[in-house]
């Protein structure tokens, strides 16, 4: 056990956050996505909603502040529509001002395949899926 980290942030993803660097993304998947068509490295946390893992995860580190599309979730396909709620739960986990682009959703999976890494989360709710690029520490 460490001081200060959320324990739901289990260890083989704890060594994924601190090998990540500038610039390199991750996804934090719904259940139904299909990570391991998309990328060579997945970890599960099945218990776990992806709110609450993107929650945990933000203190540690900063979102990429040289690119505007520092999170980005999958849009709606047309004529669907994302759950309610699901914005907003992202948005809040997110530090203050960030802001969540909307990627169409085969272009999502483009962009999850170059990711560092997928986590997929018990999170059941459609359109369950956000990337975050990670930045520098400013010290």
């Amino acid at each position: 056990m460490l001081k200060g980290i959320n324990p739901i942030i289990f260890p083989e993803l704890l060594k994924i956050l601190h090998e990540m660097g500038h610039g390199d993304e991750i996804v934090f998947s719904d259940a139904h996505f299909p990570a391991y068509s998309v990328c060579d490295t997945v970890l599960r946390a099945d218990g776990c909603e992806a709110t609450d893992l993107l929650e945990a995860v933000m203190p540690l580190w900063e979102l990429d502040q040289y690119d505007p599309e520092n999170v980005m979730m999958m849009a709606a396909v047309e004529g669907d529509q994302l759950p309610d709620g699901l914005v907003d739960d992202y948005q809040n986990a997110l530090p203050e001002g960030a802001q969540i682009t909307f990627v169409e959703r085969f272009a999502f999976y483009e962009k999850a395949k170059k990711a560092y890494c997928v986590v997929v989360t018990g999170t059941t709710r459609k359109y369950g899926n956000v990337i975050i690029k990670k930045g520098v520490i400013q010290g």
